[in-house]
């Protein structure tokens, strides 16, 4: 099963970085942005299941632009957002979490930490999403009569 990674970060080292960590990851598919403007159409065309976010981009921030998914991400259910920052401050933590960030990751990264991390994230969503079809083939089958036992 592929799972869709998409990173946005405006420095491409940064993002050269994450991908060399991910790529280890054979079930795992990366797309890239570099231009924190094109964020919102990558997320839309590429469909991701996690998305990793630096925080301090030219505009749109990582803020803001947690800020423009949200409604896209609630539509789809658990889709986690990991905020990548050298910000180690309270305020900027809060203000990710608050906004709907469901990790932080303090630069420099560590590479085992990312993984571990992604993966558990990746973990989470698998089982919302199973859980999520459980529960409409449910839905489906309530209301609908019960069948009649049959005599032996």
């Amino acid at each position: 099963m592929t799972n869709r990674v998409l990173i946005i970060d405006d420095e491409p080292t940064n993002v050269v970085l994450l991908e060399s960590m991910l790529a280890e990851q054979p079930e795992l598919e990366v797309k890239s942005v570099t231009d924190s403007r094109l964020a919102e159409r990558a997320f839309l065309d590429f469909e991701p299941d996690i998305v990793l976010l630096d925080l301090h981009m030219p505009k749109p921030d990582g803020i803001e632009i947690l800020t423009r998914l949200r409604s896209a991400r609630e539509s789809l259910g658990f889709l986690p957002v990991v905020v990548l920052t050298a910000d180690a401050t309270r305020l900027a933590r809060n203000s990710a979490l608050l906004l709907g960030a469901d990790d932080f990751l303090l630069k420099p990264l560590d590479r085992e930490e990312v993984l571990l991390r992604v993966r558990n994230l990746l973990h989470t969503r698998r089982l919302y999403t199973e859980l999520a079809g459980a529960k409409e083939v449910v839905e489906q089958h309530e209301g609908q009569p019960e069948p009649s036992a049959t005599p032996r």
